[in-house]
């Protein structure tokens, strides 16, 4: 049985099934754009902390203009496992490995956000980083000699311009649909900011590992020239059918490199004037669409796909907290690593400058676009974990049945205010290894920053929550 409100069957939310399918049909299919960023931190944008030192216009535009939710989260607390589950509706959890250098994650004819759209007449569209894995000759080693299968044109997309993982891990090279642009026949030395005035580790400023590399890759060029291609998507489209893009872009993760116009005008160093840049691709994506005439149907949403990697001393030194007033960064069970920003942006179908507390999680991507294209009804088996929230979106101010459990990992459960982290490990990037956590039981309703451990206190609540992640995982 499907997770979604209109899909549901219940008696008493029939009428309001058909009033939304009415309404949809009357105002015909939305172009569909989603802007996920890379490592942004939940407290970067203004719309979600007012003291951010990073000035983020087009973001806070975007959230004056549509739906702010404040309890979204991502599919996972670093890059692979956040993106499965956006493009599959399906929790990470419920695969054993997530390896992409061995292969393609996603199965052949698995239903995707990009199929359900496509199969929906929508031409379907995606720019940036993939990091789902391609066929590969042996693991981690690409072929040359063949088309590069398994990536976005075999997961439901029409065209891809983009590259295969993150903007530090080699080889760099731009890949087009199946097809290199360049092969990467040169290589590059790897690159670190550590020390220097804004004193940042191995892995935080402009670190890039030594690999091979194309000609024509430059890290620098590289969020500068996916901002241009989503454009250029734009700009291309025929109006007789409805559009769906996907920019997924690789940045404010590292390398951190600002372009000229943005280093030195954040107040957090060279990621914040990395996240302003961010900031600036939405106003170009936005500009884009409202000058091919797009914007007023065109349901925009932004997120991220974990939390940063910025630590207590950048707080300190700065004064930004990345995170706001969560626990936790990147590669983190606490809510640091999987509360995202999330906006959704839809003229005259989402009322403007609302808030919402309703719980989502990226799994439900696939379900609410479903339900945005008209599409009535996803295969059984497929897309388990995704819930529509269409219902939110379009009445936010309404009482909504509350979002089934979300797992952030197969030991980690939120259940409406509880909140279960079952596991010894998962504390995200920067915390000392040699600490052994025990089990974290959490009432986020009351305690948002995760202070007040209650699992000593409310053993019979653990188990319950334990139980409830074996029923959904199958035992």
């Amino acid at each position: 049985m499907r997770k979604t409100i209109c899909r549901s069957g219940l008696v008493a939310l029939a009428g309001t099934c058909l009033v939304m399918t009415a309404f949809l049909s009357a105002a015909g299919k939305p172009n569909v754009v989603f802007i996920l960023a890379d490592d942004l931190g939940y407290g970067d944008l203004k719309a979600y902390n007012p003291k951010s030192k990073i000035p983020t216009p087009y973001l806070d535009a975007l959230a004056a203009e549509g739906i702010v939710f404040t309890d979204a989260h991502s599919g996972g607390s670093t890059c692979v496992p956040s993106r499965y589950s956006l493009i599959t509706g399906q929790f990470a959890a419920r695969r054993d490995r997530l390896n992409y250098k061995a292969g393609p994650l996603i199965a052949r004819g698995q239903l995707t956000f990009a199929r359900v759209l496509q199969e929906q007449g929508y031409r379907t569209a995606m720019v940036g980083k993939w990091h789902q894995g391609f066929t590969m000759k042996a693991a981690g080693v690409f072929d040359y000699g063949r088309p590069l299968a398994g990536g976005p044109v075999d997961c439901g997309f029409d065209s891809f311009f983009g590259m295969h993982a993150s903007l530090d891990i080699p080889p760099y090279f731009y890949i087009k649909d199946r097809t290199p642009i360049k092969l990467p026949t040169e290589t590059v030395v790897a690159s670190a900011s550590v020390g220097g005035k804004e004193d940042w580790n191995k892995i935080q400023g402009a670190f890039w590992r030594a690999g091979d590399v194309a000609p024509d890759f430059k890290h620098t060029e590289v969020t500068p020239r996916f901002a241009a291609e989503a454009v250029k998507v734009i700009e291309s489209h025929e109006v007789e059918k409805p559009l769906f893009l996907y920019l997924a872009l690789p940045s404010p993760h590292t390398p951190w490199l600002p372009t000229v116009e943005f280093i030195g005008k954040s107040g957090a160093g060279m990621y914040g004037d990395f996240v302003m840049q961010v900031d600036s691709v939405v106003g170009k994506v936005m500009r884009a669409l409202k000058k091919a005439g797009m914007s007023e149907n065109s349901l925009v949403i932004f997120s991220s796909d974990n939390g940063p990697v910025w630590y207590d001393k950048d707080t300190d030194r700065f004064g930004h907290r990345s995170c706001g007033p969560l626990r936790g960064i990147k590669g983190s069970a606490w809510e640091g690593g999987h509360r995202m920003p999330f906006i959704a942006r839809w003229p005259g179908r989402v009322p403007a400058g609302k808030t919402t507390s309703h719980a989502v999680a990226f799994s439900d991507i696939l379900a609410t676009f479903a339900d945005v294209s008209g599409k009535r009804k996803i295969p059984q088996g497929a897309a388990e974990d995704s819930v529509s929230f269409l219902p939110v979106l379009l009445h936010p101010g309404r009482k909504h049945k509350p979002r089934p459990p979300i797992l952030h990992g197969s030991k980690v459960i939120r259940d409406g205010d509880w909140k279960l982290i079952d596991t010894k490990g998962g504390r995200g990037f920067g915390v000392d290894r040699k600490v052994k956590y025990g089990v974290e039981l959490y009432n986020l309703q009351e305690d948002l920053s995760e202070k007040n451990n209650l699992a000593a206190k409310m053993p019979g609540k653990v188990e319950s929550l334990r139980a409830k992640m074996r029923r959904i995982l199958g035992n």
